[in-house]
């Protein structure tokens, strides 16, 4: 891999961490689990008890995550952060933005064994089939290659 700022974005349960992990260890690559950074700096602003999960401050999360990559650009390390909300950094600090993909039974299955309550896994569902992420990466104007788990 040449790009030097790799994201990897997709719906929760589609396969980020173990593609993201596994490029990281291959290339050479610095990983970046985005949800230790929001626990680190302390970002997120509370829980939503409906989708039992945290409430993130993705504005701060953002600007923190952008000094990331200008200081690893500065250092020229190379690094892949993983995500479902990579995407929503700039495209012009990203090299390339991986967003990764599953079959709907595979990601029910991952969902069920993660303990996902039915909502969360339904939300996530729609989220796959109606391509949410890959459509919010395209619009933010990402250089994209989809990767089916």
């Amino acid at each position: 891999m040449k790009e030097r700022i790799v994201i990897v974005t997709g719906t929760p349960g589609t396969g980020k961490t173990t593609l993201a992990k596994k490029l990281a260890r291959k290339h050479k690559y610095e990983y970046i689990d985005v949800n230790e950074v929001v626990r680190k700096n302390k970002l997120s602003e509370g829980y939503d008890r409906k989708r039992k999960t945290k409430i993130v401050d993705e504005k701060r999360l953002a600007k923190v995550l952008e000094n990331v990559i200008k200081q690893a650009r500065k250092e020229k390390r190379r690094l892949i952060i993983d995500s479902h909300m990579s995407h929503y950094i700039s495209p012009n600090l990203v090299d390339l933005c991986i967003v990764t993909r599953c079959s709907l039974k595979k990601l029910a299955s991952r969902l069920k064994k993660k303990g996902y309550h039915k909502a969360k896994i339904d939300e996530n569902m729609e989220c796959e089939i109606m391509d949410i992420i890959l459509e919010e990466a395209k619009h933010a104007g990402h250089k994209i290659k989809v990767v089916e788990t």
